[in-house]
């Protein structure tokens, strides 16, 4: 029997600064990093999984998972997918950690390091990626992996159970389709607050003829610089492809209604992250006040609670999970259903360090086994780091190939790690 034996954690920071890549309103100039976990094993497979971070403060992220990951030292990799409810559960609720949250912040993406491993080593020991893994679970298993704590009043297991039994007699097809046609993604990469307008408008374009519909642009700096960046971008792109902007939580409310007001004329489909990712009522009030421009959001957002709270208040039109920021995979199901209920589309927060790699296969469970076909769908794409990955995102003309290689697709190559540690690896020097 295949045994979990030990752990290693790295420090991984890439240096995205000094090119500005990822800068926005609030981060002016990231270094996209990833406190990184692999659990070893008697057995030539190992698990990996990761939160995703900035730069400084990944050594206290790394320290977090470094508390938790003992816990799962000695389990039976053949017995993981049927406990893994209950380890999630043991996990987060781990009375003497869970004080430092609870259910958010550095305990709670350390929670999700430790369960994408996990969940990394069950697909790699099933042979299969981790969205099939989760497609061919049966709507019993599902249901059995998500902590209802905090959210019966929204999701019922009874609730969960009828929407995936909803979709199970169309699953083979969806799944037939997924791996013929993939799903739609949108990108990010022409963007960045810090690129110049000559760089922002040639990655447009070359977005476009990528196959890319909807394109997305950092904002919040200055309220001209925006206008002009916007106007510059519906230029480029033509009429038929959307634009939506994203504040990175740089706004108070009535700054992002007033703010918000003043950007007409470029037909925006949504804005993200116009203010506190904690602030549920703020979210509701900018939606009401924006509309017919819709509110997106939940890259920020630290767990199922306040999600079902945005749910319940109507305060976006499109939920953003993120593959790193919640208890991994087995909240952002919770997530997913509670979204289903609500008819809202799930499109993932991506980018960073492996997060395209990740979320890919919660968005093709959701269109499996979930909410089925949603014209709104789409995965956020950003063309940064993933060479360094094994099994790295594929996309076709702007759409996310389903992955086919076993595992939950956070696999770093050695030498990458090794280059990329902080502060010793050769990168660093």
């Amino acid at each position: 029997m295949t045994t979990i034996t030990g752990f290693r954690i790295a420090d991984i920071r890439f240096p995205t600064s000094r090119s500005l890549d990822g800068s926005d309103a609030m981060n002016k100039d990231p270094d996209y990093s990833a406190a990184y976990l692999i659990l070893e094993t008697d057995s030539e497979i190992t698990g990996h999984g990761f939160s995703f971070t900035l730069g400084r403060g990944t050594e206290l992220q790394c320290a977090t998972i470094e508390l938790l990951a003992p816990k799962v030292v000695g389990l039976k990799v053949d017995q993981l997918k049927r406990s893994l409810g209950e380890i999630a559960r043991d996990l987060v609720s781990d009375s003497q950690i869970r004080w430092l949250g609870p259910e958010k912040g550095l305990t709670h993406m350390a929670v999700g390091a430790v369960l994408t491993a996990l969940w990394d080593l069950v697909s790699k020991f099933e042979k299969k990626p981790l969205w099939e893994v989760l497609a061919d679970m049966s709507p019993e298993e599902i249901v059995s992996l998500i902590d209802f704590r905090y959210i019966r009043d929204v999701l019922t297991p009874e609730e969960a159970l009828e929407i995936l039994k909803k979709a199970e007699p169309t699953k083979a097809e969806r799944k037939a389709k997924l791996l013929k046609d993939g799903i739609p993604a949108y990108t990010t990469s022409p963007g960045w607050l810090g690129y110049s307008d000559e760089k922002m408008v040639r990655l447009a374009k070359e977005a476009v003829a990528e196959g890319f519909t909807l394109i997305k642009l950092k904002c919040g700096g200055s309220i001209e610089d925006d206008k002009r960046r916007l106007r510059l971008a519906r230029e480029a792109v033509g009429p038929n492809v959307r634009l939506a902007i994203d504040a990175n939580q740089v706004w108070s409310v009535d700054e992002a209604i007033t703010w918000l007001k003043e950007l007409h004329g470029v037909d925006l489909y949504w804005i993200e992250e116009p203010t506190s990712p904690d602030d549920a009522l703020g979210h509701a009030t900018i939606a009401k006040a924006i509309a017919p421009i819709r509110v997106a959001t939940g890259e920020h957002v630290q767990n199922r609670i306040i999600f079902k709270q945005m749910l319940q208040l109507g305060a976006f039109s499109f939920m953003q999970i993120d593959s790193t920021r919640v208890a991994g995979p087995n909240e952002n199901i919770a997530n997913i259903l509670m979204a289903a209920k609500f008819g809202i589309p799930v499109c993932p927060h991506a980018g960073g360090v492996g997060l395209c790699e990740l979320v890919q296969h919660l968005s093709m469970f959701d269109y499996v086994a979930v909410s089925g076909e949603n014209d709104a769908r789409v995965i956020e794409f950003v063309d940064h780091l993933h060479e360094h990955f094994v099994t790295p995102v594929a996309i076709k003309s702007g759409r996310y190939l389903a992955p086919v290689a076993p595992g939950a697709g956070g696999e770093m190559f050695p030498d990458s790690i090794n280059r990329f540690t902080f502060p010793h690896g050769e990168e660093w020097q």
